[in-house]
């Protein structure tokens, strides 16, 4: 039985009534460059919240046209896309399923032309050398002001909170990382300064109950400043840290040798050790027991299940129950991202069912 995974916590004062949390996970081909809301998105966050999570946090959703990890990526750029995110927050609250936003500026890994990044800073990607120039702080401001006014339509659209995206190389992951951020001035002698100041600027725009979390690198570079920029946010009242992996090569993701699970997951125990904000964790949770196993070895508040929930909808309620839930067992190429009949781990659970 699964004590742990299916007791009840709090975020934010409000009752989440299991440790599970349905992390960002971008479906491409949704949308197209307007970044509106399709149908399927909306039918797809319906699916995942009547599968029984306590919590869906909303693939990274774009602050900026020039600042998508691709070109099909839902924005939040622009007041007009604000009625069709209200249809997925609807949909998910009909299951009384709570739906943050996670807001997102790809930076030196935009899919467009403009390669915003805290300093000069070139490197390889997929075969291609990228090259990003050193913001001014007008446009550092700028951003800062996007990243507020996408948190305030977030709230207008009727979503209980936002997520920053300050991992897996974008651009708050690339401030926080002083490998990447070799500026002179202020942002530069202190890398969490832009993240604290949007945090700042979305408490005094939104609703006291406003959920404001952050996706945060637990090597950024080094584990050390990973707790050091955790401590410091939970200074600042950040209401969770959702810990996963930084800026690509630029980090140092270690654990001791004997230790039961994912380099990452080691990342959030000692993060949660450090500080008394909820932690997530994420990365290989595969199964409820592993899950259980995660929950009472680290001492995090939520884990997140994400792949699992992409090959069985109902992830949650058949892990409640006690029936197999399914796994994904890892594409090299995720089949269900172009259409989930052909998913491989889908097939299985279902032919397992017959």
């Amino acid at each position: 039985m699964n004590h742990l995974l299916f007791s009840v916590t709090r975020l934010r004062g409000r009752e989440l009534k299991n440790r599970i949390c349905v992390p960002p996970m971008v479906c491409f081909g949704w949308t197209d460059e307007t970044g509106v809301v399709d149908d399927h998105h909306v039918a797809h966050y319906a699916a995942l919240a009547a599968g029984g999570p306590a919590l869906i946090i909303q693939e990274a959703t774009c602050i900026h046209p020039d600042g998508r990890l691709a070109y099909s990526q839902l924005g939040v750029w622009d007041d007009s896309h604000i009625p069709g995110l209200r249809r997925i927050a609807d949909a998910v609250h009909a299951h009384d399923v709570p739906i943050l936003m996670q807001i997102h500026h790809a930076g030196i890994v935009a899919c467009t032309d403009v390669h915003l990044c805290p300093s000069d800073y070139s490197f390889v990607r997929r075969g291609e050398t990228v090259t990003g120039k050193e913001m001014p702080p007008a446009q550092i401001e700028e951003v800062r002001e996007q990243f507020i006014e996408a948190a305030v339509r977030a709230e207008k659209a009727g979503y209980d909170g936002v997520e920053l995206h300050g991992c897996h190389s974008y651009l708050l992951c690339q401030f926080h990382n002083r490998r990447v951020n070799r500026r002179w001035d202020s942002y530069g002698d202190d890398p969490l300064k832009l993240t604290l100041e949007i945090l700042q600027g979305i408490r005094a725009r939104t609703g006291k109950d406003f959920i404001v979390g952050i996706r945060l690198g637990g090597f950024e570079p080094s584990l050390s400043e990973a707790v050091t920029y955790a401590k410091r946010l939970d200074e600042a009242g950040i209401d969770f840290i959702n810990v996963s992996y930084g800026f690509g090569a630029e980090q140092d993701p270690r654990k001791p040798e004997d230790y039961p699970h994912k380099d990452i997951i080691y990342a959030a125990q000692e993060i949660k050790a450090a500080v008394k904000t909820p932690v997530f964790a994420v990365n290989g949770i595969k199964t409820p027991g592993k899950a259980e196993s995660v929950l009472e070895t680290t001492g995090v508040d939520m884990v997140c299940i994400g792949r699992g929930f992409l090959v069985n909808y109902n992830w949650a309620n058949d892990a409640r129950d006690g029936v197999d839930p399914g796994k994904c067992i890892e594409c090299p190429n995720c089949f269900w991202r172009n259409q989930r009949d052909t998913c491989p781990g889908h097939d299985l659970l279902e032919k397992s069912r017959k």
